[in-house]
């Protein structure tokens, strides 16, 4: 299984993982099909939305081990 870091792009996450979904809509980023979806890594994502990254990496790694 792999991991998830902090420089993937949402998109590539969305398409390995697509059991990490709803961590993203939970945390308040919908738009996981938009253009932000294919240019913005997993950090930048949680650092726009007002997340601390560290916290949503883990949050995301414990949604693929599920």
């Amino acid at each position: 299984m792999g991991k998830i870091t902090k420089d993937m792009i949402i998109a590539e996450v969305l398409g390995r993982y697509p059991e990490t979904v709803p961590v993203f809509k939970n945390a308040g980023i919908q738009c996981l099909g938009c253009a932000s979806a294919v240019g913005e890594t997993v950090e930048q994502a949680a650092q726009v939305h007002g997340l601390d990254p560290e916290e949503f990496l883990k949050k995301l790694n414990e949604a693929v081990k599920e």
